[in-house]
Order: structure tokens, then sequence, then C-alpha cells
């Protein structure tokens, strides 16, 4: 898919603050090469709901069976706290957080004949879950500026609220 088009299509379907897409090299699984790409919207509505996993293998939606699915293992997998957002243990990060995994093949490996998920190859799993912490480190970044930004602003309204009356009682001392 590309991480530009992967980009285009988070931008205008979730409203966002951030939005990082992140494209492996190509790997091999028993003989047959194949490629993850993984893009991330973080932010925009307030909620403490469960992340959004969208699913797809070559540029197919993968709608069903999503607890039974690589993808989705290796995203409760990753390590989200590392990254500045919540999650419990053996549970997707919680928040305002969608993330999509696209698994490009020449043969994927379904768990069944009807293709609703990915099976656990250990290379398809690393892989994922390379490309997911990439994009969490990105967005690790983010979260962490942006609460820098909070504290520094609630730091700056402390000083304006007191400056007044510490010129005051320079004022008196001199």
């Amino acid at each position: 898919i590309g991480e530009e088009v992967l980009l285009k299509g988070l931008e205008r379907e979730v409203d966002a603050d951030f939005y990082t897409s992140v494209t492996r090299p190509p790997s091999v699984y028993r003989g047959n090469p194949f490629q993850i790409e993984a893009a991330l919207a973080y932010g925009g509505r307030e909620t403490d709901e469960l992340a959004r996993v969208l699913r797809f293998a070559n540029r197919t939606p993968l709608l069903y069976q999503q607890s039974a699915c690589a993808i989705a293992r290796a995203v409760t997998r990753t390590s989200w706290r590392n990254y500045g957002i919540s999650q419990s243990r053996g549970a997707l990060p919680s928040g305002p957080i969608t993330i999509v995994v696209h698994m490009a093949s020449v043969w994927v490996p379904f768990t069944s004949e009807g293709k609703e998920a990915i099976a656990h190859y250990p290379e398809i799993m690393k892989d994922i879950k390379l490309a997911l912490q990439e994009c969490g480190r990105r967005v690790g970044a983010f979260v962490n500026k942006r609460k820098k930004e909070l504290e520094e602003g609630r730091k700056r309204a402390y000083i304006e609220k007191y400056i007044p009356h510490i010129g005051i009682g320079l004022k008196e001392i001199i």
C-alpha cells in the first residue's frame, strides 16, 4: 500500500492529532516473501475505550476472528505502556488510538479457508511487532512532548498568578 497512502487513508477516516506510518523491509517465512506495513492514529477524542485495530492482508480487510489473528496478538503483546499509552495486561491498548496493520505476501498464511485471520508464524509476529514498536516510539515522542507542554503551561500559570504579589513584595523591600 505504501506509507503515504496509509497516512492519507487514516487522515481521511480518523480524526486524530498525530499520524504515523512505517513499512518494514521484505522478509521470508517458510520460503514465502512478505512485507508488513503499519500505521497509527492517536488523539482527537478522549476515551477509555480499547484501541481500534484494522487488519488487512493483500489490501483486503480482515473483518472476522480478530482474536485468532497474528496481527491482534502482536498488538496485545506489544508493551504500549513504554510509549505513554495505557494498556491492561493481555488486552489491547486503551485510549484514542487506531492501529492499521497490512500484510502483503504472495501466499498469506490464513488460519482457515475462510481467510479471516493470519496464522501465528514467528517470523510474521516478529515483523508485525517491530513495525508496531516503531510506530509506538513515534507516538511516544508525541505524547511526551504534549505532556511536557501541558506541564510547562501549568507552571507558567502559577508564575503569572503570583508574579504581581512578588513584584509588590519586592517593591516594599527595596
